[in-house]
């Protein structure tokens, strides 16, 4: 009966591409005296390593197995079953010093076999450190309980399977197809012009005949791409027909846009406005279809193959952990792909059933991944905004008059008035609350989905202020929201300022507008984080600049001080508005002052070392902030 792989066996650098194959469907009939004698060799257990992996430094004694285990193999056998309650001790490191050294020396041979090129760095690197550190989500592997867990507390598990209930599935290579001709039937289609303005007239009819015209581009697209999916889909068919069809299709493209916040900027809104009033009752029966179907996510995908428990798996964490090659040498990069690489691998041979081929649960793995890379990218700059608030000011008293954080009202456009302390805990709740938005980002785009396509919640149309809006209540979005508030006010203790959320007025005038605020968050705090490791970055190679640096502002700690103090005042004043229902210190109010400096950081003394970093725009165009 074939063996399953140990859990190092997958992670080793040095592991061969059959490793999976020969633990699943291998057939050890054909096995001859040659491979019986190379088994037995391998049966050999050296001195002082675990007797399971046989190449790693035995580093725990199981009392009633009375073997030696490493931390990896010891946590992976005894975390089930009657070994669970099996005593582990320590073993005595200097034991082992000689077989330490001997791996460390094997470890730098192989990697140096790869070419000069490759950093030796390496030396040093087990497998046991690698699997310990399994992602920059705060992950971390117990030999005595066998899972992984995270920084809170909760297992990886756990958490991930909360959490894939909102994860999108990533796009098939098909489902991109559809979604490029999606993209170019929303952008010839002028369905907002035609519905959203004041008119006389059947707006019911409106609605169909555009809905109806767009459908029918849909389907000219698809049979022009392809003719022989074209012609079965529509040949002799009405639009009813092919229902399926049209709601796989705009499905694909809600989907697409959660995970890809940047993309679809104009046609993003004009589908959900023609998915919206496809909900109204009266459209519906003029219809006789409807464009809307849940929104593919891991979670329900997995439940519904019935392999939902594949996320039990502790190489969960292994095959979907984001490699940031920032500090990291090259060869210790390469390992971490090679180990995620045979772990997604592995999860796939597994798991994988009739109902359930591998190739989906590749997909699911990945768009786990992409989770990561979008927290990565969208909430990691509030923490280390965070963290240069903390580092950099102190909340009793300013270091200095240039860098306190103290605002006054009618000052430098301030529209509030703090004191250096009171605008430090002002700061610290508003990135700290921004952070949590982001962190429950892909709940939060759940339920303004579910807010927007609901039938029984009806909008109206209204002018704001900014032209006419769908102004719609949205009882999810500020159920979660406000919870998200209750969570940070707790967390913070101290809370300056005003908590109310405005959605559903006119300030926000509906979920969409509310998502959109915040995913422009990190096109904020991303060029301000750019040009603050620019500046930590500043050595001998490029002396010009840090010459230029260094005349201008004192230094490139002192131009980073100058920099953060001016956003932490400037950025968290309340300017941005007319009054202070608009702007102020309500929690809407602070994104807009965020905005509000935004556009005049071109004025700013210290705008050339943002042009130096790289700088183009905040919303990552030459065409500046939008």
């Amino acid at each position: 009966m074939p063996v399953a792989p140990s859990l190092v066996d997958i992670l080793r650098a040095d592991a061969t591409d059959d490793i999976l194959g020969d633990a699943f469907g291998a057939d050890q009939n054909s096995a001859d005296d040659e491979a019986t004698a190379a088994a037995a060799e391998d049966d050999i257990v050296p001195d002082g390593a675990c007797v399971e992996c046989k190449d790693q430094q035995a580093q725990l004694y199981c009392e009633q197995c009375q073997e030696d285990f490493c931390e990896v193999c010891a946590g992976m056998i005894h975390r089930t079953g009657g070994r669970k309650r099996h005593v582990l001790k320590p073993l005595c490191v200097s034991d082992c010093e000689q077989l330490q050294t001997q791996a460390q020396a094997e470890s730098e041979e192989k990697e140096g076999g790869q070419g000069d090129d490759i950093d030796e760095e390496m030396g040093d690197e087990t497998v046991g450190d690698t699997a310990a550190e399994v992602g920059a989500m705060g992950v971390s592997f117990s030999a005595q309980s066998g899972r992984v867990e995270t920084a809170g507390g909760t297992s990886f598990a756990e958490w991930i399977t909360k959490r894939a209930r909102y994860i999108p599935l990533r796009l098939t290579l098909r489902e991109r197809k559809f979604l490029r001709l999606l993209e170019a039937g929303l952008k010839v289609s002028e369905y907002t012009d035609k519905i959203d303005v004041l008119m006389y007239g059947n707006k019911t009819k409106r609605i169909v005949a555009q809905i109806k015209e767009l459908c029918a581009i849909l389907s000219g697209l698809v049979l022009a791409s392809d003719y022989k999916v074209g012609q079965t889909l529509f040949e002799d068919r009405q639009f009813e027909d092919n229902e399926d069809f049209y709601q796989r299709i705009f499905e694909i493209g809600r989907r697409h846009k959660i995970m890809n916040p940047e993309k679809m900027r104009n046609e993003y809104g004009k589908m959900m406005f023609l998915l919206q009033d496809s909900q109204s009752d009266d459209v519906k029966t003029m219809l006789n279809f409807s464009l809307v179907s849940p929104i593919k996510t891991v979670y329900s995908v997995l439940e519904s193959l019935g392999v939902l428990y594949i996320l039990d798996d502790e190489m969960v964490a292994v095959a979907t952990k984001e490699i940031v090659s920032q500090g990291k040498a090259r060869a210790q990069i390469q390992l971490e792909i090679k180990q995620k690489e045979r772990a997604i691998e592995y999860l796939c041979k597994a798991y994988a059933t009739n109902d359930c081929p591998a190739e989906v649960i590749r997909q699911c793995l990945y768009s786990i991944g992409d989770n990561h890379a979008y927290l990565r990218f969208n909430r990691d700059p509030c923490d280390r905004m965070l963290a240069c608030l903390t580092a950099n000011f102190a909340p009793q008293r300013a270091e200095s008059d240039q860098l306190s954080l103290a605002i006054l009202h009618g000052q430098n456009g301030a529209r509030l008035s703090h004191s250096h302390e009171s605008q430090f805990h002002y700061v610290l709740q508003t990135l700290t609350l921004w952070r949590e938005m982001l962190h429950e980002m892909f709940k939060l785009w759940h339920d303004a989905d579910s807010d927007l396509l609901s039938p029984k919640n009806m909008y109206r149309l209204k002018d704001t202020g900014q032209g006419l809006n769908r102004v719609q209540t949205c009882p999810r979005v500020s159920k979660s929201a406000h919870s998200i508030l209750h969570r940070t006010q707790k967390a913070v203790g101290r809370w300056v300022g005003s908590a109310m959320i405005h959605v559903g007025d006119r300030n926000v005038p509906n979920a969409l507008v509310f998502i959109d605020k915040y995913n422009q968050v990190a096109s904020i705090l991303n060029p301000v984080v750019r040009v603050l490791e620019f500046l930590d970055s500043l050595d001998k190679s490029s002396r010009g600049v840090a010459a230029f640096v260094e005349q201008t502002f004192g230094g490139a700690e002192q131009a980073k001080k100058l920099i953060l103090a001016d956003f932490f005042r400037s950025a968290f004043d309340g300017s941005g508005a007319d009054n202070f229902f608009d702007a102020g210190s309500c929690i809407d109010g602070r994104l807009t002052s965020a905005w509000n400096w935004c556009s005049t950081v071109e004025k700013k003394p210290f705008f050339s070392m943002f042009l130096l970093s790289g700088f183009v725009g905040f919303n990552g165009g030459p065409e500046g902030f939008n």
